[in-house]
């Protein structure tokens, strides 16, 4: 039997456990057709890059499956009718991988980010400090007096 990576999306309005009965759904289509299932992975909640049926998030879900391709066919058929189900891709592999996905060991890890320094701002022009080629404030620009003809017309 060949070995599968497949991911779906679901609609944004459905619950995670709903999500979850419809892998279960799945799933037991593939084992009906003489397939197993290794792992299942919930991505969970995410944007989309553009809208897809009016969507603009979706439940995203990676199933590996170890199946005839008969079996993979049937799921395919079974999401495309199904209305909740927003886009799936089944690809080929060689092997499973057992550990964690890319998608679940990035989840939340911002450590590549380094130490941002002192992230307090607040003034008018940030943390970059003083050019020292300015004169004032406000550039070289000399100051007007208040009591001088801002009209623009002659007197």
């Amino acid at each position: 039997m060949a070995l599968y990576e497949h991911v779906f999306i679901a609609r944004q309005d459905v619950s995670q456990q709903q999500v979850e009965a419809l892998t279960e759904q799945f799933s037991t289509i593939i084992k009906e057709n003489g397939g197993q299932i290794g792992k299942t992975e919930y991505w969970g909640l995410r944007n989309l890059a553009f809208k897809v049926k009016k969507n603009r998030k979706g439940h995203y879900q990676l199933i590996n499956i170890d199946a005839p391709h008969a079996a993979v066919a049937e799921m395919e058929r079974q999401m495309g009718i199904s209305d909740d189900i927003l886009r799936f891709i089944t690809v080929r592999v060689e092997e499973h991988e057992t550990e964690p996905s890319a998608v679940m060991q990035n989840r939340g890890d911002r450590g590549d980010r380094g130490d941002r320094g002192d992230r307090r701002g607040g003034d008018r022009f940030g943390d970059r400090g003083d050019r020292g080629d300015r004169g004032g404030r406000f550039g070289d620009r000399p100051r007007r007096d208040r009591d001088e003809n801002t009209d623009g017309g002659d007197e």
